[in-house]
Protein backbone atom coordinates (compact mmCIF):
# COMPACT_ATOMS: atom_id res chain seq x y z
CA UNK A 1 0.00 0.00 0.00
CA UNK A 2 1.05 3.63 0.35
CA UNK A 3 4.03 2.72 2.48
CA UNK A 4 6.11 5.88 2.13
CA UNK A 5 3.45 8.07 3.71
CA UNK A 6 2.97 5.44 6.42
CA UNK A 7 6.70 5.35 7.12
CA UNK A 8 7.07 9.13 7.34
CA UNK A 9 4.07 9.35 9.65
CA UNK A 10 5.55 6.72 11.95
CA UNK A 11 8.97 8.36 12.04
CA UNK A 12 7.41 11.63 13.12
CA UNK A 13 5.26 9.95 15.74
CA UNK A 14 7.37 7.31 17.40
CA UNK A 15 10.72 6.86 15.64
CA UNK A 16 11.93 3.84 13.66
CA UNK A 17 11.50 0.28 14.89
CA UNK A 18 13.40 -2.31 12.89
CA UNK A 19 13.69 -5.89 14.02
CA UNK A 20 14.80 -8.52 11.53
CA UNK A 21 13.85 -12.15 11.62
CA UNK A 22 13.32 -14.74 8.94
CA UNK A 23 11.02 -17.70 8.89
CA UNK A 24 10.71 -20.52 6.41
CA UNK A 25 8.12 -23.12 5.59
CA UNK A 26 8.43 -26.92 5.52
CA UNK A 27 7.41 -29.78 3.17
CA UNK A 28 6.79 -29.31 -0.52
CA UNK A 29 3.38 -29.47 -2.18
CA UNK A 30 1.96 -29.84 -5.67
CA UNK A 31 -0.27 -27.34 -7.45
CA UNK A 32 -3.79 -28.47 -8.23
CA UNK A 33 -7.01 -26.78 -9.32
CA UNK A 34 -6.88 -24.86 -12.59
CA UNK A 35 -5.04 -25.82 -15.74
CA UNK A 36 -1.27 -25.75 -15.39
CA UNK A 37 1.64 -27.20 -17.27
CA UNK A 38 2.79 -30.77 -16.65
CA UNK A 39 4.30 -30.77 -13.13
CA UNK A 40 7.35 -32.51 -14.57
CA UNK A 41 8.07 -29.40 -16.59
CA UNK A 42 8.21 -27.25 -13.45
CA UNK A 43 6.24 -24.30 -12.11
CA UNK A 44 6.89 -20.84 -13.54
CA UNK A 45 5.66 -18.40 -10.91
CA UNK A 46 5.04 -14.64 -11.18
CA UNK A 47 4.07 -12.61 -8.11
CA UNK A 48 2.14 -9.35 -8.63
CA UNK A 49 0.95 -6.97 -5.96
CA UNK A 50 1.27 -4.09 -3.54
CA UNK A 51 3.16 -3.66 -0.26
CA UNK A 52 1.24 -6.45 1.49
CA UNK A 53 2.64 -8.83 -1.10
CA UNK A 54 6.02 -7.09 -1.26
CA UNK A 55 6.50 -7.37 2.50
CA UNK A 56 7.26 -3.69 2.94
CA UNK A 57 9.42 -3.07 5.99
CA UNK A 58 10.01 -6.78 6.63
CA UNK A 59 13.73 -7.48 6.87
CA UNK A 60 15.87 -8.52 5.13
CA UNK A 61 14.80 -6.26 2.27
CA UNK A 62 15.67 -7.31 -1.29
CA UNK A 63 14.80 -3.88 -2.70
CA UNK A 64 14.56 -1.03 -0.22
CA UNK A 65 14.68 2.01 -2.54
CA UNK A 66 12.26 1.27 -5.36
CA UNK A 67 9.61 -1.11 -4.03
CA UNK A 68 10.39 -1.88 -0.35
CA UNK A 69 10.34 -5.56 -1.31
CA UNK A 70 11.31 -8.14 1.31
CA UNK A 71 13.47 -11.18 0.65
CA UNK A 72 11.08 -13.13 2.90
CA UNK A 73 7.72 -11.85 1.67
CA UNK A 74 4.93 -14.34 1.10
CA UNK A 75 5.67 -14.87 -2.62
CA UNK A 76 9.28 -15.78 -1.79
CA UNK A 77 8.09 -18.25 0.85
CA UNK A 78 5.55 -19.75 -1.57
CA UNK A 79 8.21 -20.10 -4.26
CA UNK A 80 10.51 -21.89 -1.83
CA UNK A 81 7.74 -24.14 -0.56
CA UNK A 82 6.69 -25.18 -4.04
CA UNK A 83 10.22 -25.57 -5.35
CA UNK A 84 9.36 -23.61 -8.49
CA UNK A 85 11.43 -23.76 -11.65
CA UNK A 86 11.39 -19.99 -12.13
CA UNK A 87 10.22 -17.12 -9.93
CA UNK A 88 9.64 -13.47 -10.82
CA UNK A 89 8.67 -11.21 -7.93
CA UNK A 90 7.53 -7.81 -9.22
CA UNK A 91 5.46 -6.83 -6.18
CA UNK A 92 5.94 -3.20 -5.23
CA UNK A 93 4.93 -0.99 -2.33
CA UNK A 94 2.30 1.58 -3.30
CA UNK A 95 1.18 -0.32 -6.40
CA UNK A 96 -2.32 0.06 -7.79
CA UNK A 97 -3.94 -1.75 -10.69
CA UNK A 98 -2.61 1.04 -12.94
CA UNK A 99 0.92 -0.18 -12.24
CA UNK A 100 0.10 -3.52 -13.81
CA UNK A 101 0.37 -1.85 -17.20
CA UNK A 102 2.33 1.34 -16.44
CA UNK A 103 5.76 2.05 -14.89
CA UNK A 104 5.75 2.92 -11.19
CA UNK A 105 7.87 5.63 -9.65
CA UNK A 106 10.15 4.25 -6.95
CA UNK A 107 9.38 4.89 -3.30
CA UNK A 108 12.80 6.49 -2.75
CA UNK A 109 14.45 6.29 -6.17
CA UNK A 110 14.32 4.47 -9.48
CA UNK A 111 11.28 3.10 -11.24
CA UNK A 112 9.58 -0.27 -11.51
CA UNK A 113 8.52 -1.68 -14.86
CA UNK A 114 4.84 -2.47 -15.45
CA UNK A 115 4.13 -5.62 -13.46
CA UNK A 116 2.42 -7.36 -16.37
CA UNK A 117 5.74 -7.30 -18.23
CA UNK A 118 6.77 -10.26 -16.07
CA UNK A 119 3.99 -12.46 -17.48
CA UNK A 120 4.79 -14.82 -20.36
CA UNK A 121 2.90 -17.59 -22.17
CA UNK A 122 4.78 -20.23 -20.15
CA UNK A 123 3.82 -18.72 -16.77
CA UNK A 124 1.92 -21.39 -14.82
CA UNK A 125 1.21 -19.64 -11.50
CA UNK A 126 0.29 -16.03 -10.74
CA UNK A 127 -0.50 -14.58 -7.32
CA UNK A 128 -1.77 -11.04 -6.79
CA UNK A 129 -2.64 -8.95 -3.74
CA UNK A 130 -3.93 -5.59 -4.84
CA UNK A 131 -6.83 -3.22 -4.36
CA UNK A 132 -6.06 -1.49 -1.07
CA UNK A 133 -4.24 1.38 -2.75
CA UNK A 134 -6.87 1.66 -5.47
CA UNK A 135 -9.43 2.65 -2.84
CA UNK A 136 -6.89 4.76 -0.91
CA UNK A 137 -7.12 2.68 2.25
CA UNK A 138 -3.55 2.63 3.57
CA UNK A 139 -2.83 6.32 3.13
CA UNK A 140 -6.14 7.52 4.52
CA UNK A 141 -6.23 4.99 7.35
CA UNK A 142 -3.48 7.03 8.99
CA UNK A 143 -6.07 9.78 9.46
CA UNK A 144 -7.76 7.52 11.99
CA UNK A 145 -5.06 7.97 14.59
CA UNK A 146 -6.14 9.84 17.74
CA UNK A 147 -3.80 9.98 20.70
CA UNK A 148 -6.52 11.25 23.07
CA UNK A 149 -9.95 9.72 23.81
CA UNK A 150 -13.13 11.15 22.38
CA UNK A 151 -14.10 13.92 21.94
CA UNK A 152 -10.53 15.23 21.72
CA UNK A 153 -9.98 14.75 18.03
CA UNK A 154 -11.77 13.98 14.78
CA UNK A 155 -13.44 10.72 13.84
CA UNK A 156 -12.27 9.35 10.50
CA UNK A 157 -15.41 7.19 10.34
CA UNK A 158 -17.49 10.37 10.47
CA UNK A 159 -15.32 12.00 7.82
CA UNK A 160 -15.51 9.02 5.45
CA UNK A 161 -19.31 8.73 5.80
CA UNK A 162 -20.18 12.43 5.79
CA UNK A 163 -23.51 13.48 4.23
CA UNK A 164 -24.64 9.86 4.12
CA UNK A 165 -22.02 8.90 1.54
CA UNK A 166 -19.63 6.09 2.46
CA UNK A 167 -16.48 7.02 0.57
CA UNK A 168 -14.80 3.63 0.82
CA UNK A 169 -17.97 1.70 0.00
CA UNK A 170 -18.32 3.66 -3.23
CA UNK A 171 -14.66 3.20 -4.13
CA UNK A 172 -14.82 -0.53 -3.44
CA UNK A 173 -17.91 -0.98 -5.62
CA UNK A 174 -16.26 0.95 -8.46
CA UNK A 175 -13.21 -1.32 -8.25
CA UNK A 176 -15.07 -4.47 -9.32
CA UNK A 177 -15.07 -4.09 -13.13
CA UNK A 178 -11.47 -2.83 -13.17
CA UNK A 179 -10.34 -5.79 -11.09
CA UNK A 180 -12.17 -8.23 -13.33
CA UNK A 181 -10.49 -6.74 -16.38
CA UNK A 182 -7.09 -7.16 -14.68
CA UNK A 183 -7.73 -10.87 -14.06
CA UNK A 184 -8.82 -11.32 -17.67
CA UNK A 185 -5.64 -9.62 -18.86
CA UNK A 186 -3.52 -11.96 -16.73
CA UNK A 187 -5.25 -14.87 -18.46
CA UNK A 188 -4.64 -13.33 -21.87
CA UNK A 189 -0.91 -12.92 -21.21
CA UNK A 190 -0.48 -16.20 -19.32
CA UNK A 191 -3.15 -18.61 -20.62
CA UNK A 192 -1.68 -21.63 -18.79
CA UNK A 193 -1.55 -19.95 -15.40
CA UNK A 194 -3.41 -20.75 -12.22
CA UNK A 195 -4.46 -17.26 -11.06
CA UNK A 196 -4.60 -16.71 -7.30
CA UNK A 197 -6.03 -13.53 -5.79
CA UNK A 198 -4.83 -13.16 -2.21
CA UNK A 199 -7.01 -11.21 0.22
CA UNK A 200 -6.01 -8.90 3.06
CA UNK A 201 -5.56 -10.06 6.67
CA UNK A 202 -7.57 -8.95 9.70
CA UNK A 203 -6.25 -5.61 11.01
CA UNK A 204 -8.17 -5.10 14.26
CA UNK A 205 -10.39 -6.85 16.77
CA UNK A 206 -13.90 -5.49 17.49
CA UNK A 207 -13.61 -2.32 19.55
CA UNK A 208 -9.86 -2.19 18.86
CA UNK A 209 -7.47 -1.51 21.74
CA UNK A 210 -7.24 2.24 22.50
CA UNK A 211 -4.95 1.56 25.46
CA UNK A 212 -2.31 0.17 23.09
CA UNK A 213 -3.08 1.77 19.73
CA UNK A 214 -4.09 5.42 19.15
CA UNK A 215 -7.41 4.77 17.43
CA UNK A 216 -10.95 5.23 18.67
CA UNK A 217 -12.94 1.96 18.69
CA UNK A 218 -15.55 3.13 16.18
CA UNK A 219 -12.86 4.33 13.78
CA UNK A 220 -10.93 1.07 13.98
CA UNK A 221 -14.18 -0.87 13.50
CA UNK A 222 -14.97 1.22 10.44
CA UNK A 223 -11.57 0.49 8.87
CA UNK A 224 -11.92 -3.20 9.60
CA UNK A 225 -15.34 -3.14 7.91
CA UNK A 226 -13.71 -1.56 4.85
CA UNK A 227 -11.25 -4.47 4.74
CA UNK A 228 -14.09 -6.98 5.08
CA UNK A 229 -15.95 -5.35 2.18
CA UNK A 230 -12.81 -5.24 0.04
CA UNK A 231 -12.12 -8.92 0.65
CA UNK A 232 -15.74 -9.77 -0.19
CA UNK A 233 -15.41 -7.94 -3.48
CA UNK A 234 -12.11 -9.70 -4.30
CA UNK A 235 -13.72 -13.07 -3.55
CA UNK A 236 -16.72 -12.29 -5.78
CA UNK A 237 -14.66 -10.97 -8.69
CA UNK A 238 -12.28 -13.93 -8.45
CA UNK A 239 -15.19 -16.37 -8.72
CA UNK A 240 -16.67 -14.48 -11.66
CA UNK A 241 -13.38 -14.52 -13.56
CA UNK A 242 -12.15 -18.01 -12.78
CA UNK A 243 -9.45 -17.17 -10.25
CA UNK A 244 -8.78 -18.78 -6.88
CA UNK A 245 -9.41 -16.47 -3.92
CA UNK A 246 -7.29 -17.01 -0.81
CA UNK A 247 -8.79 -15.83 2.46
CA UNK A 248 -6.12 -14.57 4.87
CA UNK A 249 -8.52 -12.71 7.16
CA UNK A 250 -9.96 -15.75 8.96
CA UNK A 251 -6.61 -17.29 9.87
CA UNK A 252 -5.31 -13.96 11.18
CA UNK A 253 -8.16 -13.36 13.64
CA UNK A 254 -6.57 -12.96 17.06
CA UNK A 255 -3.28 -11.95 15.47
CA UNK A 256 -4.25 -8.38 14.64
CA UNK A 257 -2.67 -5.13 15.80
CA UNK A 258 -4.17 -5.58 19.27
CA UNK A 259 -2.61 -8.99 19.90
CA UNK A 260 0.30 -9.56 22.26
CA UNK A 261 3.62 -8.85 20.50
CA UNK A 262 4.51 -12.52 20.13
CA UNK A 263 1.08 -13.20 18.57
CA UNK A 264 0.85 -10.08 16.41
CA UNK A 265 0.97 -10.58 12.64
CA UNK A 266 0.07 -7.06 11.53
CA UNK A 267 1.44 -3.77 12.81
CA UNK A 268 -0.76 -1.15 14.38
CA UNK A 269 -0.46 2.60 13.92
CA UNK A 270 2.42 2.24 16.37
CA UNK A 271 4.30 -0.98 15.57
CA UNK A 272 5.51 -3.05 18.49
CA UNK A 273 9.27 -3.10 19.09
CA UNK A 274 8.92 -6.86 19.48
CA UNK A 275 7.66 -7.48 15.94
CA UNK A 276 10.02 -7.88 12.98
CA UNK A 277 8.87 -5.01 10.75
CA UNK A 278 8.21 -1.30 11.02
CA UNK A 279 5.58 -0.14 8.49
CA UNK A 280 2.25 0.73 10.17
CA UNK A 281 -0.86 -1.31 9.34
CA UNK A 282 1.14 -3.89 7.36
CA UNK A 283 2.03 -7.54 7.97
CA UNK A 284 5.23 -8.38 9.83
CA UNK A 285 7.34 -11.48 9.18
CA UNK A 286 4.81 -13.69 10.96
CA UNK A 287 2.01 -12.20 8.89
CA UNK A 288 3.86 -12.85 5.63
CA UNK A 289 4.51 -16.42 6.73
CA UNK A 290 0.82 -16.98 7.46
CA UNK A 291 -0.22 -15.58 4.09
CA UNK A 292 2.23 -17.95 2.40
CA UNK A 293 0.75 -20.90 4.31
CA UNK A 294 -2.77 -19.96 3.18
CA UNK A 295 -1.67 -19.69 -0.45
CA UNK A 296 0.10 -23.04 -0.38
CA UNK A 297 -2.91 -24.67 1.29
CA UNK A 298 -5.22 -23.31 -1.43
CA UNK A 299 -3.00 -24.83 -4.11
CA UNK A 300 -2.92 -28.31 -2.62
Amino acid sequence: MQVLDSWKHLLVKVGPAVIATTMTLGASVAIAGQATADPAEGVHYVALGDSFAAGAGVFPQADITTCLRSAVNYPSLVAKELGVATFKDVTCGGATLDELTEPQRGIVSGAAAPQFDALTPDTTLVTMTMGGNDIGLAKQALLCGNLLPEPNGTSCADAFTADGVDTFAERTTALAPVYGTAIDEIRSRAPQATVVIVGYPTASQPGACPAQQPAWPRDADYLQAVLVNLNALLRKVSAEHGAIFVDTATSSIGHDMCAAPEEQWINGLIPSLSTPSFVPLHPNTFGEENIAKQVVAALR
